[in-house]
């Protein structure tokens, strides 16, 4: 019931709980006739010479013991048809509602379809927990809806077991963590700094942000009103986005005809029509809901005989996961025949897209007549007192998708106006990149430039040195000889070549002084 707020996420699978209906009159009587003509069959003796050591009491009366002579060929026919008419006996549905401990095939795994919710996949696990606990499951069926949305609900969590709130604090502690996570790397994505998680966590409404780690009655409210608020508004979306998805498609064809010139114009133009003709040439599609499209069901699907058919049974056949309930999914699998008469995924003219929406205007059709309290879910009492009214047996004809216009012409020229402003923006955006990726790569030049006048100093430099007698730096710098005027330490000073010239007059030469005398 919890998911009343949402569509239930269980598919529409084949069904096997079958069982077989009870044998009808006529063939009672005739296997009934075979059974008593193979009763009748001529009995023959046991051939008395091979028995042998049997004894019988004195004054037994003795009885010829005997077996049975093969079935003559009629009555093996007779027989035959008998077995093969009860084979053939209508099955219906096991009452689902009292079978129990049914076992599923080891593996074997339901897919739920995405709700289009970005907290889709908490939302399933929070149920899925919940529903573990036993208090809180019986109190989860005997709510209405009134009760889940009102918060009432919500106060039961405080009696759910101690290992049930664990698992859900950790759930919550998860989805706060992703939030988190994908809250930075869009942050990253422009570079931002100094992120305030607690600030943008508010924007998330399905969970309460100022508690972080423990999952309390306020989170279960809110996950139940943000879902019954999204959903509500999931399906009005999709709906523009499919108006734009046509829009689209036409301004494509149309550009792209501008491109052509008048002979394969002409000839891309045919081609439409042709194609739009020829989808349009499908059998009658039944008004979703009616007595006609849930007996073509009841008849195509589930096998059973059309003059026999049931509201009631075909309520709990069609109720995939045994809730008491029909939800959107369930639903909307009911109308897979009808879209087949219209959609082929193998036909060039037939769009999947298209078909998705047509799946979605009947399920939509079918719960605003049908769903009374407006919660989403089919309850049987509902769905028996739908097959009353008058519109369940003469039902106005549908028209499908390819018999109505999705949009008109000043629809259309909004939209490529707001397109083009769009391009223009982008236009725009691609000429500064374009400036910024050009002064970039002038800086680039310049910063080049200004490397390969440095290098050509630094080499200009460098002969010079080597031109004045000045040795290049070695690798650390250091000079690979002494300059002139330098000595190792210990060593005297070379005199350089040329310096014994004549005094000036009147100047003596002074002797140098001895190294080995001893002054006073």
């Amino acid at each position: 019931m919890l998911v009343g707020v949402m569509p239930a996420m269980v598919p529409p699978e084949k069904r096997s709980e079958m069982k077989w209906r009870s044998l009808l009159p006529q063939q009672c009587i005739l296997l009934i006739m075979c059974l008593l003509m193979a009763l009748e069959a001529v009995p023959i003796d046991i051939d008395k010479t091979k028995v042998k050591g049997e004894s019988h009491v004195e004054g037994e009366k003795i009885e010829n013991p005997m077996k049975w002579r093969s079935l003559l060929p009629q009555q093996c026919i007779l027989l035959i048809m008998c077995l093969l008419m009860a084979l053939e006996a209508v099955p219906i549905d096991i009452d689902k509602t009292k079978v129990k401990g049914e076992s599923h095939v080891e593996g074997e795994k339901i897919e739920n379809p995405d709700t289009g919710l970005y907290y889709d996949e908490y939302l399933r696990q929070v149920i899925d927990v919940l529903e573990t606990d036993k208090h809180f499951r019986e109190k989860l069926q005997t709510a209405d809806i009134e009760e889940i949305k009102s918060g009432k609900l919500s106060r039961e969590l405080d009696l759910v077991s101690h290992h049930v709130r664990t698992r859900l604090d950790e759930l919550k502690r998860q989805e706060v963590a992703r939030l988190r996570m994908l809250i930075k790397a869009k942050m990253d994505s422009v570079q931002d700094t100094g992120i305030d998680h607690q600030a943008l966590l508010k924007q998330f409404e399905h969970l309460n942000h100022q508690n972080p780690d423990t999952f309390e009655p306020k989170d279960l409210d809110m996950l139940i009103r943000a879902a019954t608020s999204d959903l509500e508004n999931y399906d009005k979306t999709r709906h523009e986005e499919f108006k734009k998805y046509e829009m689209m498609k036409e301004h494509e064809r149309r550009e792209y005809l501008k491109t052509l010139d008048e002979e394969k114009r002409q000839r891309e133009e045919s081609k439409f029509e042709e194609m739009k003709k020829k989808h349009g040439n499908h059998p009658k599609v039944h008004h979703p809901g009616s007595k006609d499209q849930l007996k073509e069901v009841w008849e195509e699907a589930d096998g059973l005989d059309p003059n026999e058919f049931d509201p009631k049974t075909f309520f709990k056949l069609h109720d995939v996961n045994n809730d008491r309930f029909l939800d959107e999914q369930e639903l909307e699998a009911l109308f897979t025949k009808e879209l087949e008469k219209v959609y082929d995924p193998k036909n060039e003219e037939d769009d999947m897209v298209e078909m998705e929406e047509e799946r979605l205007r009947m399920r939509e059709h079918v719960m605003n007549e049908v769903d009374i309290n407006k919660d989403r879910l089919v309850t049987l009492e509902e769905f028996l007192r739908a097959t009353e009214k008058k519109e369940f047996l003469e039902p106005d004809s549908w028209e499908t998708l390819d018999q109505q216009q999705l949009f008109t012409e000043d629809e259309l020229k909004e939209f490529e106006s707001h397109i083009s402003q769009q391009e223009d923006e982008l236009r725009k955006k691609a000429e500064e990149l374009q400036k910024q990726k050009e002064e970039l790569q002038r800086q680039h030049d310049q910063l080049q430039a200004q490397k390969q006048e440095f290098q050509q100093v630094v080499k200009q430099m460098e002969q010079k040195k080597l031109q004045q007698g000045n040795p290049p730096a070695g690798p650390a710098g250091e000079l690979k000889f002494q300059p002139p005027g330098e000595h190792k330490v210990g060593e005297a000073p070379k005199q350089p070549a040329g310096d014994d010239q004549p005094l000036p007059p009147g100047h003596t030469q002074e002797p140098a002084a001895r190294t080995d005398q001893v002054h006073p």
